[in-house]
C-alpha cells in the first residue's frame, strides 16, 4: 500500500468514526498509521480507564482480544469492535480458565490477582486485575497476612515479590514476546552504546530486568525517557512503543533490544498486536464487526475486580 493509499484510508476511518460516534482506541504497540489515527493511544491501564469513560456508541479496540473484551466489561450497552478477532495473546493463552479454577481450588483463601492480560472468563475468578502500571501499588495495599495467588504472568510476578516482599503463588505463564529478549546481545549492543540506559518492561525475564536502569510499563517507559536528562535509551519492550515515544523525545535516540532470532526489525515484536491493519480497521468500521460479545454473567463477575483496580488506582 502506497502513501497515497494509506492518506486515503486513514481519512475514510476518520470520516467514518465522525459519522458513527466510534471512538478508536489504540495500544502502543499497533501499527504506527493505526496510532496516528486513534482518539486515544495508551498502555492496558490507561486503556481501561479512557474505556470506563467512553461517550461513543462504538468502541473500535486496536489492541488484542483481552483488551477488547475489559471494553465491552466495562461498557455493555455499547458495542465493542476488533478488527481482527485472532489478534490473542501468549499470555492470556497460558492460562485457561478450568485449569485456572483448578488452580485457585488448590490454594483456599487467597486472595486472587490477575494481570490484565488474561481472558474476561479467568478476569471473572479474580478479586483484583492489575496492569503493569499499578500492580506494585496494589500488591502493597494487600494486607500482609494475607496469601495471594497471582497470575498469569511469572516473570511480573516475580517482579513483584522483588519489589515488595511478598511471597505470592505464582502462575506458569509468560508473554514470548517480553521472553524473547537476548541477554548476550543486549550486553553487546550495550557495550556499543555505553553512554545509553536500558529500560525494561516487567514482563521481561529476571536477568534482562537486572541490566535496567528503569523497569515499568509502557507509559512509565515513556515518562522516563522524556523526564531522564540520558539522550540514548536501549528498550527491551516490543517494538511498537517507538513509534509514541520518540513523538515525545525526538531529540533521544532510541535503540529496541535486540531479539534471540533474527527477525525482520532484529527486535522483538507482537505478532497479535500487528495481526490489525489499517485496512482491517477500515473494514471492522465499515461493518462494525467483528464484534465483542460475552455471556452476561461473565460481564458481571468480571467488572467487580476490574471496578476494584480502577478505584485502587485514583488512591
Amino acid at each position: 500500500m502506497d502513501t497515497i493509499e494509506i492518506q486515503n484510508l486513514k481519512e475514510q476511518i476518520i470520516k467514518l468514526k465522525k459519522e458513527k460516534n466510534a471512538v478508536l482506541l489504540a495500544h502502543y504497540y499497533q501499527q504506527t498509521e493505526i496510532q496516528e489515527i486513534a482518539d486515544y493511544v495508551g498502555d492496558s491501564l490507561g486503556l481501561s480507564q479512557e474505556a470506563a469513560k467512553v461517550d461513543a456508541d462504538i468502541i473500535l479496540f486496536a489492541g488484542v482480544h483481552f483488551m477488547a473484551e475489559t471494553a465491552k466489561i466495562l461498557n455493555p450497552s455499547k458495542k465493542v469492535i476488533l478488527p481482527d478477532l485472532n489478534a490473542g495473546c501468549s499470555l492470556a493463552e497460558s492460562c485457561p480458565p478450568d485449569l485456572f479454577k483448578n488452580f485457585i481450588d488448590q490454594h483456599p483463601d487467597h486472595l486472587v490477582i490477575t494481570y490484565v492480560n488474561c481472558s474476561a472468563e479467568v478476569k471473572a475468578l479474580t478479586d483484583i486485575v492489575v496492569t503493569s502500571a499499578n500492580v506494585v501499588k496494589i500488591v502493597e495495599s494487600v494486607p500482609k497476612d494475607k496469601p495471594i495467588i497471582f497470575a498469569p504472568d511469572k516473570n511480573l510476578g516475580k517482579y513483584v515479590m522483588s519489589k515488595t516482599g511478598r511471597n505470592m503463588v505464582l502462575w506458569n505463564g509468560s508473554c514470548v514476546v517480553h521472553e524473547a529478549f537476548s541477554l548476550d546481545k543486549l550486553l553487546e549492543l550495550y557495550k556499543e552504546h555505553p553512554d545509553a540506559k536500558i529500560i525494561a518492561h516487567p514482563e521481561s525475564e529476571t536477568h534482562i530486568l537486572a541490566t535496567a536502569s528503569y523497569i515499568g510499563s509502557t507509559s512509565g517507559m515513556i515518562d522516563y525517557v522524556k523526564n531522564d536528562s540520558c539522550l540514548k535509551f536501549i528498550v527491551a519492550t516490543e517494538f511498537g512503543i517507538l513509534h509514541k515515544m520518540q513523538e515525545e523525545v525526538p531529540e533521544k535516540v532510541l535503540i529496541p533490544a535486540p531479539a534471540k532470532e533474527d527477525n525482520t526489525c532484529a527486535c522483538s515484536e507482537c505478532g497479535y498486536m500487528k495481526m490489525n491493519t489499517l485496512q482491517k480497521v477500515y473494514n471492522c468500521l465499515v461493518n462494525e464487526s467483528p464484534e465483542i460479545t460475552l455471556p452476561e454473567d461473565i460481564i458481571q463477575k468480571a467488572l467487580i475486580p476490574i471496578e476494584r483496580m480502577l478505584e485502587l488506582s485514583k488512591q
